[in-house]
């Protein structure tokens, strides 16, 4: 039984399986936005809702088998229950009260997530960011809250729409910092009124958009950068005991075999 569930477990977690589980998910990701078109539906609506059913059976499937060949040690494995959660959402009946969940069946996209390894270690990367991320936060919320205060001292009298308040500078600084606009929208037209205005605008985005932003991005990539080196160093490790014990086996045989080589001898004497 223990070797019918390892043996399970492997074709459940080959590559060929789940590069059938990824093409499944993209499918679906297609059929769900085509949806979304109502000609679309009046034409093909009966065959996307059964391919829906179909490829939804597949998933739950695939879920079952997992903890019948895991067992418990599926839900030791944080990707595995976010792949428990995605599948048991997209189960709950789309109607009445439930048909919002109908339209959050789009979730199952982010199963290619754990599917793709490239994405995963991306999402690793970012989790494992999160607190030089909140440090990073609390650098941008500090020079957002000082420039707020400075912006709605010195503009907010001529510019009450930008910079009437604290939120209202806020939320234009924000804007300024994604660079949406801020020149011929914001800047140049208080220009007009204050001509040394770039002297606020310039130090800002240098601070706001060029320096704490890639430094956030630094960060992602230096975490990544670790996780790769981690990877490579738990794969070196895994080849290393894969080769000691075949090494040990080797050796366990050729013992064996002189032993018998040795009984051999005695009898031949």
């Amino acid at each position: 039984m223990a070797n019918h569930r390892e043996r399970l477990g492997v074709f459940l977690e080959s590559s060929k399986f789940q590069n059938f589980i990824v093409s499944l998910i993209v499918v679906n990701s297609i059929t769900i936005g085509m949806e979304t078109s109502k000609s679309w539906m009046n034409s093909y609506g009966g065959f996307f809702d059964q391919l829906d059913n179909i490829i939804l059976g597949i998933f739950v499937i695939e879920v079952i088998l997992k903890i019948y060949a895991f067992g418990f040690r599926f839900f030791k494995n944080a990707w595995n229950i976010f792949d428990f959660l995605i599948v048991a959402i997209a189960v709950v009946p789309a109607a009445g009260s439930f048909s919002v969940f109908r339209t959050i069946r789009i979730l199952r996209t982010l199963r290619l997530i754990k599917n793709v390894p490239k994405l995963r270690v991306i999402i690793e990367a970012l989790i494992k960011s999160i607190p030089s991320i909140g440090w990073i936060m609390v650098l941008l919320m500090t020079v957002f809250y000082i420039f707020a205060v400075l912006a709605t001292n010195l503009y907010g009298s001529d510019f009450p729409q930008w910079f009437g308040g604290i939120g209202e500078s806020m939320f234009t600084l924000f804007q300024i910092m994604t660079l949406e606009s801020w020149s011929s929208g914001i800047a140049r037209p208080m220009m007009e009124v204050t001509p040394y205005a770039y002297f606020f605008f310039i130090p800002f985005i240098l601070i706001a958009t060029y320096t704490t932003l890639n430094i956030f991005i630094a960060i992602v990539v230096n975490t990544m950068n670790e996780l790769h080196i981690q990877d490579s160093r738990e794969e070196e490790a895994k080849m290393v005991e894969m080769i000691m014990t075949e090494h040990k086996k080797s050796q366990e045989q050729i013992e064996h075999l002189g032993a018998k080589i040795d009984e051999l001898l005695q009898r031949e004497k």
